[in-house]
């Protein structure tokens, strides 16, 4: 049987990335991203990816494995985090898709099959969000309003079947996949943080980025490129819209989505709360999983 997995789990900007480098450094642990959005190549400044010389040092599983315009799941996710797991050894997972996360601990709900009429269907709604907040209010608020795959699949879901997605979610959790310790790292100047973070994001060439991946045919209308403030630059570049407003724009969906990313946080009530900067916790729960450090 597999040991234990460590996750560090968080809201976007709580520091979640160093400290499993850290660990993955005291313990020789791999580390496997669960952020839906770094999967992506040609996408590492808007997804908060680590520089080129820390992955080099600390390879992370799921980092750059799909092209923008190819798709990636929670079933991928959920996969190549099993065989990262399967090589023996300790593991740190690290990111901030609770889908994804749920997925890789307590498994995926039992859901109805897509059907492709009624998917199409969905697909061609104005606004497929707003159809979501009178079914299914529960998971329209988890959601990004641009997310529309996941919120058309609640809609699919429950037109399907009756149910509401965010109720299969909820009467299906069972820890049953990996033993594992989950620490939830937030920290109380988030908001400050966010705002540094976007700022420091521009400064690397995140306007450079996004043109970048347009010029090679990722249109704006591609679900990576309507994430955070991918989508708020592509309209600066494609339609004119203020470089400040874009930047505004890019601030507030990240703090939002941290928002939603802590309400998501309160409903796994076994996730330990941890403020981001106390390690020693973090290397202490560490230790009790895998023993002392190995360096």
């Amino acid at each position: 049987m597999s040991i234990p997995v460590l996750v560090l789990a968080g809201p976007t900007s709580a520091g979640k990335t160093s400290a499993a480098i850290h660990v993955a450094h005291l313990w020789n642990a791999r580390i496997v991203s669960a952020d839906a959005m770094q999967v992506y190549t040609g996408m590492d400044i808007g997804t908060g990816k680590a520089h080129e010389e820390v992955l080099r040092l600390f390879p992370h599983a799921c980092i750059d494995v799909r092209a923008p315009d190819e798709p990636y799941t929670a079933q991928d996710f959920t996969a190549e985090a099993d065989a990262v797991v399967a090589g023996g050894g300790p593991v740190v997972v690290a990111g901030g898709t609770v889908f994804y996360l749920r997925a890789f601990l307590y498994g995926l709900v039992a859901a109805p099959s897509a059907e492709p009429a009624l998917r199409a269907e969905l697909e061609a709604l104005e606004d497929p969000w707003s159809e979501l907040q009178k079914v299914d209010p529960v998971l329209a608020e988890r959601l990004h309003p641009n997310d529309r795959v996941r919120i058309v699949r609640g809609l699919e879901v429950f037109r399907i079947s009756g149910q509401r997605l965010s109720d299969l979610h909820a009467s299906d959790v069972q820890e049953h996949r990996h033993e594992h310790r989950v620490l939830w790292l937030d920290r109380d100047d988030l908001r400050p943080r966010i705002d540094l973070r976007v700022q420091r994001m521009m400064e690397r060439g995140y306007l450079a980025e996004v043109q970048h991946l347009l010029d090679a045919g990722h249109h704006r209308g591609l679900k990576p490129m309507q994430s955070l403030g991918y989508r708020h630059l592509a309209d600066h570049l494609l339609d004119g819209l203020p470089l400040e407003e874009a930047h505004w724009r890019t601030r507030r969906d990240h703090w939002r989505f941290a928002r939603k990313q802590r309400g998501w946080s309160r409903q796994h009530p076994t996730w330990q709360p941890v403020d981001a900067r106390d390690r020693d916790t973090v290397l202490a729960t560490a230790t009790e999983l895998w023993g002392p450090p190995r360096r």
